[in-house]
This record gives C-alpha cells, sequence and structure tokens, in this order.
C-alpha cells in the first residue's frame, strides 16, 4: 500500500508523460518496460542510458568548448573507465565547475536503489517507483544545466551540437584529453 508521498505505477507514467519531449524520446522504451516488466527492468534501462547521456556531457563538452576532433575524443572517451566520482572530476575538468549540488542531489538515492538492485538484494517496489522518477528528474535537471553551460542536451538530439568551429587537430586533441584527465594511452 502506497502512502502520498510514494509515487504510485501510475505517477511515473504521469511524470513520464510531463517529461520534455527530449526526455521522453532519449527514454523512449521506458514506459513499455514499466507497463510490461518488473520496475528493476525500467530502472536499469534509465541507469543505462543516464551512463551513456555521461559519456555524451564529456564527449559534447570536449567537442563544442575545447574544440577536440571528434573521432579521437570518441575513441578517448570509450575507453575511459568511468566512475561517478570519475565522472564528476572530468565534468569539473571539462566545463571548468562542478556539477550543480541541486542537479546532483536528483540522482544520489536513485543510485543507492540501484545499486541494491544490480547486486541482487532487495528493495521495495515503492523505492525503486521513487528511484525510476528521480531518474526523470535528473534527466530534465541535467538538460538544463548543461544546455544554459554550453548549448546542448545530453538526454536529446545532439545533432548540430558542436557549430562550425575549426576542430584541433589529433596529436593536439590528444595532448588535450589527457590534460582534462582522460586516460590516453
Amino acid at each position: 500500500m502506497t502512502t502520498d508521498s510514494t509515487p504510485s505505477h501510475k505517477a511515473i507514467l504521469k511524470k513520464y508523460e510531463s517529461c520534455s519531449e527530449e526526455v521522453k524520446k532519449y527514454f523512449m522504451h521506458l514506459l513499455s518496460l514499466v507497463k510490461n516488466h518488473p520496475y528493476e527492468v525500467s530502472l536499469a534501462y534509465l541507469f543505462l542510458h543516464t551512463e551513456k547521456a555521461h559519456n555524451r556531457i564529456l564527449y559534447c563538452g570536449v567537442v563544442k568548448l575545447h574544440r577536440a576532433e571528434s573521432n579521437i575524443a570518441d575513441i578517448i572517451i570509450n575507453k575511459q573507465h568511468l566512475t561517478r566520482s570519475g565522472f564528476l572530476d572530468l565534468y569539473n575538468n571539462v566545463f571548468g565547475k562542478s556539477l550543480d549540488t541541486s542537479t546532483l542531489s536528483k540522482i544520489k538515492e536513485a543510485e543507492k536503489i540501484r545499486d541494491k538492485v544490480i547486486h541482487g538484494k532487495s528493495v521495495k517496489d515503492a523505492d525503486i517507483r521513487q528511484a525510476i522518477i528521480d531518474v526523470l528528474d535528473y534527466a530534465e535537471a541535467l538538460n538544463a544545466e548543461l544546455f544554459e553551460l554550453a548549448g546542448f542536451k545530453p538526454f536529446g538530439d545532439l545533432r548540430g551540437f558542436k557549430g562550425r568551429g575549426q576542430s584541433l587537430d589529433k596529436n593536439t586533441t590528444r595532448w588535450l584529453m589527457k590534460g582534462i584527465g582522460f586516460t590516453v594511452a
């Protein structure tokens, strides 16, 4: 039995429908997963795509703001072992500021629930439903923060995010990425 503070199944559907078109398209399979599978599947899906968005953030940041050559940046970011704290450190290095604490707070509890689910611990459905809503809130907040900071939305369509600026050459890009904190072989 849910309380007023615990989101219901319908609350998840309603929350999804209230999201921006970019976020709905980015998480396009969420409604089907919520309706047809256990909540754990939906939460795993959301975190898979959130981690992809974290990689997109770093990629777009180095390519757009630092003019990194896109192919080299893509290779380096895809080889980077990215932890939660590692992402925050690289975010700070790429954008010259920390991720806003109000944005970060939206996902902290959801990460704890995700960890329990992924590691096979017992978790109440109500906690998983709240985590699902928290991830959607985080996606919206991160889109807003990065659109203001750098002009792109990582939980959305990235076509044209870079503009027409000239990129650095490949060797300079490698040095740039290493200086920012990426592991460069």
